[in-house]
């Protein structure tokens, strides 16, 4: 019978606590990489730098809130998989500082932050009044 030595044995948990290590020094490396990133990120002061906000054209469908009107904004897709065209509506709640506006008449809206619970729109401008 052959002899073993210590020499051909290998320890089955030393790959082990190697990797596991590697895993806890990256977890520890992490969020200083991710304070880099912040401190080299710039911060956008600058309207003119900041991401292009989005902007709907819709019609007003109710305007009895106080400084808020409920605008109907309808979209047009083509079905994915059979082609024909759909309808699809989404309403948006938008600030009107002054309750200048009247249900039906034509308007652009554009996001903004959340104003309260369910605003996250602004009047533009009104595109065409009721008639």
């Amino acid at each position: 019978m052959a002899e073993t030595t210590e020499t051909d044995e290998k320890p089955a948990k030393a790959p082990a606590k190697k990797a596991a290590a590697k895993k806890t020094a990256a977890k520890k490396a992490a969020p200083a990489k991710k304070a880099a990133k912040k401190a080299a990120a710039p911060v956008a002061t600058d309207p003119k730098e900041r991401a292009a906000r989005k902007v709907r054209e819709g019609i007003v469908a109710s305007t009895t809130m106080d400084k808020t009107a409920v605008v109907v904004v309808t979209t047009r897709k083509p079905h994915p998989l059979y082609r024909k065209t759909m309808v699809r509506t989404s309403r948006l709640y938008a600030h009107d500082e002054d309750n200048t506006l009247r249900a039906g008449d034509r308007v652009r809206v554009a996001e903004t932050r959340p104003l309260s619970k369910l605003k996250r729109w602004r009047l533009v401008e009104i595109l065409e009044r009721a008639k």
